[in-house]
This record gives structure tokens, C-alpha cells and sequence, in this order.
């Protein structure tokens, strides 16, 4: 199933992204909600937390007292750490049951207000976030939770910046306008990105396009390949992997084709072969065929066997390029990265040879072929700068 994670800070509107979500077919798990049931009258959540924080923030009639709870942990870091420990581990595991519950081809969608703060974004295929102004939220919470101005700053306080929660978002949903806008942009999201991802993680679909269209650099690039990186870490845990951004998305100033270039370091194929289900359950399905790059310089090899993932998400096409650690493969991606990122003129000349190859109306195949002489080149300038520089990859 995909598994989309839904945040943003308090007041921005993550209720209303959820309920519409709903209402086009998602399965919602509202971590909220199972807050409160984690510690409903007779838990032993409850008594975990009424033995942290005293009987004060219980009830007469054996409830949690949210406000007297609220006074003691939001002004408090170290106070509200505790009552996270005894929280989320309960959240988590509710969720995991509710999840495993849903449908093989359900979009399970997880509201999970620290989602960042928790570090549970590389947990999902994709992650949501709701933004507001900071005006709009204080607003909203004053007129509907019946906070003072002074309590609802607090609460924004305690939550991650909205620039720290925004580079874990696949996606931004804007809330500062209308209801209409809002709905129409999740509806927009959940019938061009949300089916069709789901039914390529089901199926093991790789999205991928034979359109050669080279666009100017995207500084939303490397943060983008920083949350795949993640999510592939995370998917192939406890393992530790070498995972590098490459190509020419890793290359400030480059433009290039908008697919991102991710390799994956492994001890053999063999590994690589077995890794090939949890990357695709991640989101990454194995590209059919057999993959190989072109060898640069005299070799016995004919050619550099490797591996190729994609990305079933339609909306963040992905090369995965999975090769052995300490290959001429693997090196060489790495060395042609930082030769290109440490000589401007170098980077130009690349991209002038991209772009007359586009101009030409070559198809991607033909583009690939047509760039292999100036990486002839470039094999030879970059060795010889990695011998004057002492580079090592």
C-alpha cells in the first residue's frame, strides 16, 4: 500500500487536507485522535502519564485534564520530551495496527502533527505539508480553540520552523487562500500523483519518459535527493549503505534533464539482488533488463554491469544507479560529479553539449550516445585533476 505522511504546523489546516482526502478514498489515521485514545480513562497510558507529571493533570472523573497537561510541557522541553516517550511509542504502535488493517491497494494517509520533529519522514512514500502564515494560524486558533494570542504563539513555538518542516515536504499545500483552491489542488494531487504512485508500488511500475526536455537548475534538486537518500536508508535498514546524489542534478549551476541521480553503494550484485524488493516496497522498483555503463579507459570488461531502480512516484522521476563500492563505475560517477562541481568551464562545456544534442531533437537513447565522446574526454581531464588535487572519492 502507499503510505503518505500528512503534517504541518498547528493552525495550518491539516484537518481539512485529511477530511478531503477521505472523502476520495485515502484511509486516514488521525495521530491526534490516537493521542487521545493512547490515553483515554483506564490506559496504562494514562497512568504513565499521571505517574510523570502528578495527579493534577487527572480529572474527578479519571480523564486526562488536556489544559493542566498543556501548562506543565509546552513551556517546559524537557517536560514535554517525557510525555513524547510515553506518547509515541503507543501512536506508533496503534498506527502500525490500524495500517496493516487497510486494503493491499489502499492510500493510507498518516496526520501526524511532528512528523518532522519525530523524524518520521523517510517512513513514508511521500510526505504532505500544509503551510500558513504565521498571521493566519494564530488567528485560527484563537477563533476556534479559544486560545489567547500569547498560548497559540507558544504552541507555534514548540512545533519545527516552518523552513525546517518545509524541506521535508514532497509536497506543499497552500492554506492561506481560499477553501475552493485547497480542495481543488488535493484533488488535482490525489487523481495525477496519488493513484498512480500507489498502483506502481503495487505493481513494481518504474516511471520513466524517452522526452529529452533539459531544464535550468532546480535549487529544490539536492534537498530532494536529501529526503530519496533518506527513504532509502531508512528501507534498507540496519544495513549501513553509501548512498550519493550524481549526475548532473548534483551539479550546482548545471541544467539538465529533471530526473535525479541516486547511487547506491553495495559489496556485489548478488547484494544488489537481494535488496531489489525492499527498494521497490520503498518506492523504487527495479528497471527490467540488464543495466551496464560504458568503461572509460582500457579494461577487460567489455562493459560495467550494474543495476537500475526507478521511482514509481510520477510526480519525482529517479535513476537509482546501484553498483559496486570501489568500482570503475562507481568511481567514476563520483569523480565526474566533483570534477564538474570544482570547474565551472569544465560545467559549461558539459552544458553546451547538452544543449545542442537536445536542440537536435535526439531522443533520450540518442542523446545518451551522443554524449559518450565528450565523457571520453572528461574521463582523462578529470583523472588528471584528481592527481594534481589528491581527490578521493
Amino acid at each position: 500500500m502507499l503510505m503518505i505522511g500528512l503534517t504541518g504546523g498547528i493552525g495550518a489546516g491539516k484537518s481539512v487536507v485529511a477530511t478531503r482526502l477521505a472523502a476520495l478514498g485515502a484511509v486516514v489515521i488521525d495521530s491526534d485522535r490516537l493521542a487521545r485514545e493512547v490515553v483515554a480513562p483506564g490506559t496504562d497510558g494514562l497512568r504513565a502519564v499521571v505517574a510523570a507529571f502528578g495527579p493534577e493533570v487527572c480529572r474527578p472523573d479519571g480523564s486526562l485534564d488536556r489544559p493542566a497537561l498543556g501548562q506543565i510541557v509546552f513551556g517546559d522541553a524537557s517536560a514535554r520530551a517525557r510525555l513524547e516517550q510515553i506518547i509515541h511509542p503507543r501512536v506508533r504502535a496503534r498506527t502500525a495496527q490500524l495500517a496493516a488493517g487497510a486494503a493491499p491497494d489502499a492510500i493510507v494517509v498518516n496526520d501526524v502533527p511532528l512528523l518532522v520533529e519525530v523524524g518520521l519522514a523517510p517512513t513514508y512514500h511521500l510526505v504532505l505539508v500544509v503551510r500558513a502564515a504565521e498571521r493566519t494560524r494564530i488567528d485560527r486558533l484563537v477563533r476556534h480553540r479559544g486560545m489567547t494570542v500569547e498560548q497559540a504563539e507558544q504552541r507555534i513555538r514548540a512545533q519545527a520552523g516552518d523552513a525546517r518542516r518545509e524541506a521535508a515536504a514532497d509536497v506543499l499545500l497552500d492554506n492561506n487562500g481560499d477553501l475552493d483552491a485547497l480542495h481543488a489542488a488535493i484533488d488535482t494531487l490525489w487523481r495525477e500523483r496519488l493513484l498512480p504512485y500507489e498502483r506502481n508500488v503495487r505493481e513494481r511500475q518504474v516511471v520513466r519518459s524517452d522526452q529529452l526536455r533539459i531544464v535550468e537548475p532546480d535549487p529544490g534538486w539536492a534537498a530532494g535527493y536529501e529526503r530519496l537518500a533518506a527513504r532509502i536508508r531508512h528501507a534498507l535498514r540496519p544495513a549501513e549503505v553509501r548512498v550519493d546524489h550524481v549526475g548532473s542534478t548534483a551539479v550546482p549551476g548545471l541544467a539538465a534533464r529533471d530526473v535525479v541521480d541516486v547511487q547506491l553503494g553495495v559489496d556485489s550484485l548478488a547484494e544488489a539482488d537481494g535488496l531489489a524488493d525492499r527498494l521497490a516496497d520503498a518506492g523504487f522498483p527495479r528497471c527490467p533488463g540488464q543495466w551496464w555503463d560504458n568503461p572509460r579507459f582500457p579494461t577487460d570488461a567489455e562493459r560495467w554491469e550494474k543495476r537500475l531502480h526507478g521511482s514509481a512516484d510520477p510526480g519525482r522521476p529517479v535513476d537509482l544507479h546501484v553498483r559496486v563500492v570501489g568500482s570503475p563505475a562507481w568511481r567514476y560517477a563520483l569523480l565526474v560529479r566533483d570534477h564538474l562541481r570544482a570547474d565551472p568551464a569544465r560545467r559549461d562545456d558539459y552544458l553546451a553539449v547538452k544543449r545542442r544534442l537536445a536542440a537536435a531533437g535526439r531522443d533520450s537513447e540518442a542523446y545518451a550516445v551522443g554524449r559518450q565522446p565528450w565523457f571520453d574526454r572528461e574521463h582523462r581531464e578529470a583523472e588528471a585533476w584528481a592527481a594534481a588535487t589528491g581527490w578521493r572519492p
